[in-house]
């Protein structure tokens, strides 16, 4: 089904952003400096405003409030009356504001890294995560820096002050290019991911969680539903590169939350399990880097068969898709779901993977799967599939079966080289999903939009049923008589009047190449019982 959204104009919140943005690397661009050396420097300037806002709130809340006993003693000095309510303690010389009212002339890098130390020093939880290595910059630029910065308002709430931190996240994600792809996941590809999961309670895992935008968007899922994310989410990660777990930490601390994140040093989800994941999660969310080479097999086999790590066994091919795929399954319990970004080749994976990927859909986990088009992530132009596993579903009505969607046809472009989601398009294929897991629907995302498309392909009061060129449920039977295949586009089709894309004409090429080669062997089996049984007979 094709929906091309009209692009948005910029909201005020946008307009904002982008005004930050273009300001702040127009500084980089005559800094000298790489967008990899900038940006976590900027992130942090960003984080301490926001931290400034929190800190000043609960000052004043606590100036108002007086004594805290009959003694007189003030409160408004003690860190632990911040921690509390989980704010963070900043002294006067780790604020904002004075670092903003540093005299020109002044080592102003300098006043910053202290900054960043005190605070991690008033802050455990923050230890270690701080960037200091504000020297790089000369004390002009990062005045001017700091200026840009302080434009952010005070009084916008955590959510704004969150999107201002994604936002430059994306920003130097697509600036870095295929660096930027290792820490950074376009916000609406996580939005639909976790509208399909729906993690409203319970411990979330993300074993390759770069920045941290799962957690982040599963909290604003929460929080949506009018629940406090902090108490109703254990977020844990783990994040192989120690300058993007830091980033991770961060970006939870700036959206007013805490996880348990390991990174840096020998930490590896292949080899590595820092958080007992087996059978310990209700949820597990991940884009992991796709079609990984070189993992050391020997290193994994304590960890083979059922009830551990890699139930299925090990593939054979040198591709780590299927070692990924076994992570998020086996890290869920009985009633467990997960979602996970994939290679367009895993669906139709052959020889070993098949076979794997065979085990996964017999018992029974394996929930949906969601065809994602070109240009929707900043360092791959191509397609790739959202898969999503369920663990509950083999005691539910729909144990045998799976749900195909095809969004590869909707999309809004932003510019020449990158689309997205509007949130009317992702409320609209989440509650695809809710039809066909007979949930009730939920259009806190996307309202009147997606709830207006619904029914106009499903009717006045929605029913699931199949829509030729966007959805299919297919049985178990059938997807075996199509080799375990996975891709959406085998089972989905074209609808009447829509184009074939390039990709939908290789895979429709590839799935009858294979039928071919399998009618070849057949018919060269025959030749050969013929041959023989000719043999027999003149023999005799």
């Amino acid at each position: 089904m094709r929906w091309v959204a009209p692009t948005q104009k910029d909201d005020a919140n946008h307009a904002l952003e982008k005004r930050l943005w273009d300001a702040a690397d127009q500084f980089r661009a005559n800094s000298g400096l790489k967008a990899a050396q900038y940006s976590a420097p900027v992130l942090g300037l960003i984080f301490l405003r926001f931290a400034e806002a929190r800190f000043a709130q609960r000052r004043a809340k606590l100036e108002r409030g007086g004594a805290s006993s009959r003694r007189g003693t003030s409160r408004i000095d003690d860190p632990k009356a911040y921690h509390a309510e989980g704010v963070l303690f900043l002294t006067p010389n780790a604020r904002f504001d004075y670092l903003l009212q540093r005299p020109e002339g002044s080592n102003i890098g300098r006043a910053v890294n202290e900054a960043m130390a005190d605070i991690e020093k008033h802050n455990p939880q923050l230890a270690g995560v701080l960037p200091r290595n504000y020297q790089i910059f000369n004390s002009t630029l990062l005045k001017e820096l700091l200026k840009t910065i302080s434009e952010i308002p005070v009084t916008l709430d955590f959510d704004a002050f969150g999107r201002i931190y994604e936002y430059f996240l994306g920003e130097f994600a697509r600036t870095e290019g295929q660096k930027g792809g290792e820490f950074y996941t376009p916000a609406p590809i996580v939005r639909l991911m976790v509208e399909i999961l729906e993690p409203f309670h319970g411990r979330i895992l993300d074993p390759a969680c770069g920045s941290g935008g799962m957690f982040v968007q599963s909290a604003r899922f929460v929080a949506e539903h009018k629940k406090n994310p902090s108490s109703e989410l254990s977020i844990f990660g783990v994040e192989k590169t120690d300058e993007t777990g830091r980033l991770a930490r961060m970006n939870l601390a700036v959206h007013g939350l805490e996880g348990e994140i390991r990174h840096g040093g020998d930490v590896n989800s292949y080899y590595d399990d820092p958080h007992k994941a087996v059978g310990a999660f209700d949820f597990a969310l991940a884009n992991p880097p796709f079609n990984v080479n070189a993992v050391d097999k020997e290193r994994l086999k304590d960890a083979v068969g059922p009830g551990r790590r890699f139930p299925f066994g090990l593939p054979n091919a040198d591709n780590a898709n299927y070692l990924w795929i076994q992570l998020f399954y086996s890290s869920l319990n009985d009633k467990g779901r997960a979602g996970f970004v994939m290679a367009n080749s895993a669906p139709d994976a052959r020889a070993s993977e098949e076979e794997l990927r065979k085990q996964l859909l017999q018992v029974q986990a394996v929930d949906a799967l969601v065809a994602v088009g070109p240009n929707m992530f900043y360092t791959v132009s191509g397609p790739c599939t959202l898969w999503f596993l369920d663990r509950a579903k083999k005691k539910l009505p729909r144990a045998n079966k799976v749900l195909f969607l095809d969004a590869r046809h909707m999309y809004r472009q932003i510019d020449s080289a990158q689309r997205d989601w509007t949130e009317g398009q992702i409320g609209f294929l989440a509650n695809i999903v809710r039809l066909y897991r007979d949930e009730q629907l939920d259009f806190a995302l996307g309202g009147e939009e997606a709830k207006t498309k619904l029914t106009e392909i499903f009717g006045k009061k929605p029913k699931y049923d199949d829509v030729l060129g966007l959805c299919k449920v297919a049985t178990l039977a059938e997807i075996e008589a199509q080799g375990w295949s996975l891709s959406p586009g085998r089972y989905v089709g074209v609808a009447p009047g829509e184009e074939v894309s390039d990709e939908e004409f290789k895979e429709k090429l590839r799935a009858l190449n294979e039928e071919l080669e399998t009618l070849n062997t057949r018919a060269h089996d025959l030749e050969v019982t013929i041959a023989n049984n000719v043999a027999e007979l003149l023999g005799a």
